[in-house]
C-alpha cells in the first residue's frame, strides 16, 4: 500500500455528473480484480460501462501503488495508434534523441516499463479496436506479472484467463410498488438525479412515483436512454413524457406488450430524441458527430453552417442540443467545448448522407489545415504554449482531418502537409511514432515530387533520427535533397542539410555534423528564417554539450537572445536548459542552477516529463555542489521516479553520466547510506508537481 500522505496516482477523465447505483457491480469489480489479471466489463452501448469503470478505478486505486491509468479509445480510429496512446497515458515520451524510442515495435518498451509495477491499466471502449487491444493486453500481461487490466467493450477480448463481467441495465421496479421502493430503485434514482439538474425542486413523491416507475421500465433501465428522457423535462411535463414514450414504443412493437430488445430500446430512445429535435438541430447533430474531440463554437460555425443553417443560428441550435442532453458543455476559463457521448456520436454519424459527408470533410480539412498553420509551435512567438495546448485538445479532430484528406487522392497532399506542419508538436508531445505513422502514410499516397513530398521527407527523417532510425532517416534525406535542388527549394534543401548534420553527429562524426548544421544555419540567417535558425541553434547546442561545452553555451546564448527578441517562452526554456548543462560542465554550478530555475514553468505547462526529469537531476547536482547533500539525495529520488515513469535512466545520457554518479557518490559519503536512502525514498514519494515545487524552493 502507498503511504497515506501520498495517494496512488490516477489519470482519468473528469465527469461533473454524479454516479448513481451500481452497488452490486462495484462490489463485483472489487471482488474480481484481485483474482484475475484481465477483467472486461461488457454490455451494449449506453449501459454505463465507462462510468462504472471510472468509478471502480477510483475506488480501488489504493491497491495500486504505481497508479491507475485510464486510456480513452473512443476517439482513436486506428489500431496502429493504440500503443502510442497507451504509452502517452503512462507518461512515456519520445523526447530527446538519446531517449529509448517508441518506434513502430513499441510494445516491448511498454512491457519493460510495466514489468515490475503494480499498476491498473483501464482501456475504455475497445470494441472497434478489438484485435489490437487483445494483442497488446496479451503482450503486456505476459511481460508484467503485477499488472492488472480492466477493459470496457461490447465484446470480450477473447484471451485466456479473461474474466467477463456483464453490465446489466439499472434495476427497475413495478409501477405498483410502494413509493419508497420506487424511489430507491437505481433507474428511478438516476432519472430523479438528472431531472433535478433541469428542475432543482424535482423529487420522487406519491404523485409521480408510478409514472417514474413506468418510464424507467419502458426504457429498460438503460442509463443513456434515461438521461436523454430526463432532459425532456425542460419543456415537457412528466405525464406527457410517458405518453410520448408509450406512443413511440407501441408503434415499434406493433401494439404488442412484448418489450423491445435492449439495443433496440436505446436505438428507439435516440430516434425519439432525434424526432423531438427541430430539422436544423437534427442536421447539426449529424454534422457535430464528425468531431471525436469535441468542438468550440467558432469551429462549429465555420464547418457546420451552410445547406440551411446560417452561422448565426449555430449557437442557439447547440444550446438546444445541450438542453436535450445530445451535447455536453465543458467550460474552461472563457472557452466552452461541446462533446457527444460515443453512442450518441455514432448515431449521428449514421445520419450523414454521402454527399453531405463529402462536403463536411472538405470544410473540415481546410479548417484544420489552417489551424495547424496558425498553431505551429516551431515558430518563435509569444503564444507558443497556447498553441501547444490547442493542438493537444484538437488532436482527435486533427487525426480525423488527416484521415479525411488521405481518403481522397486529390486532397492527400493537404493531409501530408498537415502531418508535416505538426512536426514540432510531434517532438514536444513525445508522439514520434504517431507523427511518423501519418507522415509515412502520406508519403506512400503522394509519390509525385512536389512541396508536400519534399517537406514530408525531411520531417520524417528528423523524427526518424529522434527514434535512432538512422538508416530510415538517411534514405529519406537521400531522396529529399535532389528533389529540393531540382525544385529550386533552397529552404527545404537547408533543412535537409541540417538533418544530415544531425545524422552525422548521431554517428560520431562531430566535425562534419557541426559544419553541415552551420551551413544550414547560415542559409536560414541569410533568408531571415529566424524560426529555422532557432531550431538549428538548439539542436546544435545539445549535440555538442559533452564534447564542447563552450560552443554549446555560446550557441545557447545566441538562441536566448533570439528568443528574447521574438518573446518565445518555450524555445527560451530549451535554450536555457542547454546553457545550464553547458555551464555546469564548465564548472559554474551557480549559473547552472540559475538557468534551471527558469525552465520548469514552460515545461510544466506542456507536461514535458523528459525535460522535468532532467531539471530535477541537474538541481540535485547543484545542491550537492553547495554541500546540501540531503536535498541532493531527495531530488535524485524525485528525478528517479520520473526517469522510471518514462522508462529511462540518466546514465544513458552522455552529458549526465559522470555528474549523476558523482552527485550520488558524494551524497552517500556525506550522509551515510541509511540517511541517503531515507532522503532518496522521500523524494521518490513526491508527486511530480510537489517535486518541482521542492526543487524551486529556496533553502
Amino acid at each position: 500500500m502507498p503511504d497515506q500522505d501520498v495517494p496512488a496516482r490516477i489519470s482519468s477523465p473528469s465527469d461533473a455528473s454524479s454516479f448513481v447505483g451500481r452497488k452490486h457491480e462495484m462490489s463485483e469489480v472489487r471482488r474480481l480484480l484481485p483474482r484475475t489479471r484481465l477483467l472486461t466489463l461488457t454490455g451494449p452501448g449506453g449501459v454505463g460501462k465507462t462510468r462504472l469503470a471510472l468509478q471502480a478505478a477510483r475506488a480501488v486505486r489504493g491497491r495500486f501503488p504505481d497508479g491507475v491509468e485510464i486510456v480513452e479509445l473512443a476517439a482513436l480510429e486506428e489500431g496502429g495508434l493504440l500503443v502510442p496512446a497507451v504509452a502517452a497515458a503512462l507518461g512515456l515520451r519520445e523526447g530527446d534523441r538519446q531517449v529509448t524510442p517508441l518506434h513502430a515495435e513499441a510494445t516491448p518498451l511498454l512491457a519493460d516499463y510495466l514489468a515490475d509495477k503494480r499498476t491498473l491499466l483501464v482501456l475504455d471502449n475497445c470494441e472497434h479496436l478489438l484485435q489490437a487491444c487483445a494483442d497488446l493486453v496479451n503482450d503486456l500481461l505476459r511481460a508484467a506479472p503485477r499488472l492488472r487490466v480492466m477493459t470496457t467493450s461490447r465484446h470480450r477480448l477473447g484471451l485466456t484467463g479473461e474474466q467477463v463481467l456483464a453490465i446489466p441495465s439499472l434495476t427497475v421496479v413495478g409501477e405498483h410498488a410502494p413509493v419508497r421502493e420506487i424511489a430507491r430503485c437505481e433507474a428511478v434514482r438516476l432519472f430523479s438525479d438528472r431531472a433535478a439538474t433541469v428542475n432543482p425542486d424535482f423529487t420522487v413523491n406519491a404523485t409521480n412515483a408510478t409514472t417514474l416507475a413506468r418510464i424507467s421500465a419502458r426504457l429498460d433501465g438503460i442509463p443513456l436512454a434515461i438521461e436523454l428522457a430526463a432532459a425532456r423535462l425542460r419543456t415537457t411535463p412528466i405525464d406527457q413524457l410517458l405518453r410520448e414514450l408509450d406512443d413511440r414504443f407501441t408503434t415499434l412493437t406493433g401494439g404488442s406488450t412484448t418489450a423491445l430488445p435492449r439495443h433496440q430500446t436505446l436505438r428507439a430512445t435516440m430516434d425519439w430524441s432525434h424526432d423531438l429535435c427541430s430539422p436544423a438541430e437534427q442536421h447539426l447533430w449529424a454534422r457535430l458527430a464528425t468531431f471525436p474531440g469535441g468542438v468550440d463554437l467558432d469551429t462549429a460555425e465555420e464547418i457546420c453552417s451552410g445547406d440551411g443553417i446560417a452561422p448565426d443560428e449555430i449557437f442557439d441550435l447547440i444550446s438546444g442540443l445541450v438542453d436535450k442532453s445530445v451535447l455536453t458543455a465543458e467550460r474552461s476559463g472563457t472557452r466552452t467545448r461541446y462533446r457527444m457521448l460515443d453512442s450518441i456520436r455514432a448515431y449521428g454519424r449514421e445520419l450523414l448522407d454521402a454527399r453531405e459527408e463529402r462536403r463536411l470533410i472538405e470544410r473540415y480539412c481546410v479548417h484544420y489545415e489552417a489551424l495547424v498553420q496558425r498553431c505551429r509551435i516551431d515558430r518563435m512567438t509569444v503564444d507558443q504554449l497556447d498553441r501547444f495546448r490547442t493542438l493537444q485538445v484538437e488532436l482527435p479532430n486533427l487525426r480525423t482531418a488527416i484521415e479525411g484528406c488521405y481518403s481522397r487522392p486529390a486532397s492527400a497532399p493537404a493531409g501530408l502537409e498537415i502531418a508535416s506542419s505538426m512536426w514540432g508538436f510531434w517532438l514536444l508531445a513525445g508522439a514520434l511514432t504517431e507523427g511518423r505513422h501519418w507522415l509515412e502514410r502520406g508519403l506512400d499516397l503522394v509519390p509525385a515530387p512536389g512541396d508536400a513530398r519534399i517537406t514530408g521527407l525531411w520531417v520524417d527523417a528528423l523524427l526518424a533520427l529522434y527514434q535512432r532510425d538512422i538508416p530510415g532517416a538517411l534514405a529519406r534525406i537521400d531522396e529529399c535533397r535532389p528533389l529540393a535542388d531540382a525544385a529550386g527549394d533552397a529552404t527545404a534543401s537547408a533543412f535537409a542539410t541540417m538533418v544530415s548534420g544531425i545524422a552525422a553527429l548521431s554517428t560520431g562524426n562531430g566535425r562534419r555534423g557541426l559544419a553541415l548544421m552551420k551551413e544550414a544555419r547560415d542559409h536560414h540567417w541569410a533568408t531571415g528564417d529566424l524560426d529555422a535558425v532557432g531550431l538549428n541553434l538548439y539542436l546544435a547546442s545539445m549535440f555538442c554539450i559533452s564534447d564542447d561545452p563552450n560552443l554549446a553555451a555560446a550557441l545557447g546564448e545566441e538562441l536566448v537572445a533570439l528568443c528574447d527578441a521574438k518573446d518565445a517562452p518555450l524555445f527560451r526554456a530549451y535554450a536555457l536548459f542547454a546553457i545550464g548543462v553547458a555551464t555546469w560542465k564548465q564548472g559554474d554550478w551557480r549559473q547552472a542552477e540559475a538557468m534551471m530555475r527558469q525552465v520548469a514553468g514552460p515545461w510544466a505547462v506542456i507536461e514535458d516529463r523528459w525535460g522535468l526529469a532532467q531539471f530535477l537531476e541537474v538541481l540535485a547536482w547543484t545542491a550537492g555542489a553547495r554541500g546540501a547533500h540531503e536535498r541532493a539525495a531527495r531530488l535524485l529520488g524525485a528525478a528517479d521516479r520520473v526517469w522510471q515513469e518514462i522508462g529511462f535512466s540518466p546514465t544513458q545520457l552522455p552529458y549526465h553520466v559522470s555528474s549523476h554518479q558523482g552527485c550520488e557518490t558524494h551524497a552517500q559519503e556525506a550522509l551515510g547510506r541509511r540517511a541517503f536512502g531515507a532522503a532518496f525514498r522521500g523524494g521518490a514519494r513526491l508527486t511530480l508537481a510537489a517535486a518541482v515545487a521542492d526543487a524551486l524552493r529556496e533553502d
